[in-house]
């Protein structure tokens, strides 16, 4: 494990021109966009899935949303069999139903999602089935305001293939897993570094902080964080741990934000050190909220019956602030 970490770290430097698919997506007229944060979700309607998708839905319509992210863990308990597997239907198209939410989802991959056949999850024909459905392994969402990055985060994490406890990863698409990582840090700080968007936005499934049960991902910590700092990154946002929480530390400028109660959550964990980066924290069902303009970003999280918990609000100076007449 020391040597793969060893081997990423000093391999970082990218050897061969590559970049990660884009998916481009108007912003409205006065260059705004809105959309909803989900994660940790598809357990056909139980858990009080229903309940959060139908408040989803009503501030969905409120905020009239753009599109939804989810942050994976997709479909429980062990991903889809196959394109034909019944959730996909029963935990998605049954449950998401609320006129606002039929705008494209785009969505990442949880460890959940690995235990069963990812390249359904990914295929084509359920977009056909469903055309809201926009599932990649990592991309780019581009929104000319701002750009989220999906990166696929469960292979980096070494108890999966060191300590699988039982369970069966699809690691068809991942393996050499050295070269499957290094092609997405490559991508990623290419992505990045060459983006002009004002705001930008990176989605993963497992959290760089977190004060819930799984805590750090030491290995996002350690490969991602560095780049993301580096490139002047807004939001982290991630699912995962089945709670709500927002992060703020003095040592990154990046605000660490989960949205991973989409389902079952209450787990009743809260292991977090220094109190004064913990701005949010609720261990309970609910969904987050963003909306950017050219010079400010909202966040609001929400419980499971919409009521609003907490919010966050930042602002940038606009570009012809910077203008000074000859």
């Amino acid at each position: 494990m020391t040597l793969l970490l060893c081997f990423l770290l000093l391999s970082l430097t990218p050897k061969l021109e590559a970049e990660l698919a884009k998916v481009e997506h108007a912003p409205n007229p006065d260059g705004s966009i809105s959309f909803l944060v989900i994660g940790d979700w598809g357990r056909r309607g139980l858990y009080n899935q229903s309940q959060v998708a139908l408040q989803m839905g009503r501030i969905g319509e409120e905020m009239d949303i753009d599109f939804v992210v989810s942050t994976g863990d997709n479909i429980y308990d062990n991903g889809m069999k196959s394109i034909d597997d019944p959730s996909f239907q029963l935990s998605f198209s049954n449950i998401y139903t609320s006129p606002s939410l039929q705008t494209p989802w785009y969505l990442v991959l949880g460890n959940h999602d690995y235990r069963g056949d990812v390249e359904a999850q990914l295929s084509p024909i359920l977009r056909s089935m469903d055309s809201r459905w926009i599932c990649m392994r990592s991309f780019i969402v581009d929104a000319e305001i701002a750009e989220l990055f999906f990166v696929d985060t469960t292979p980096f994490v070494d108890a999966y293939f060191l300590n699988p406890q039982d369970q069966t990863y699809d690691w068809s698409g991942v393996s050499p897993r050295e070269s499957y990582l290094q092609t997405i840090l490559t991508e990623l700080e290419m992505g990045l570094r060459e983006s002009r968007a004002k705001w930008k936005i990176v989605v993963g499934h497992h959290a760089i902080k977190s004060a819930s049960i799984h805590g750090n991902t030491k290995e996002l910590e350690s490969l991602l964080l560095p780049i993301l700092e580096a490139n002047k990154v807004d939001l982290y946002m991630n699912g995962h741990d089945h709670c709500l929480q927002h992060i703020s530390t003095s040592q990154s400028p990046i605000q660490f934000l989960t949205s991973g109660g989409g389902s079952k959550a209450w787990r009743g964990y809260y292991n977090w050190t220094t109190p004064e980066d913990m701005k949010f924290f609720y261990d309970g069902q609910g969904f987050m909220s963003v909306k950017i303009t050219r010079s400010e970003m909202s966040v609001v999280f929400y419980d499971v019956s919409g009521n609003i918990l907490h919010k966050w609000d930042t602002s940038k100076m606009l570009d012809t602030d910077f203008y000074f007449p000859l």
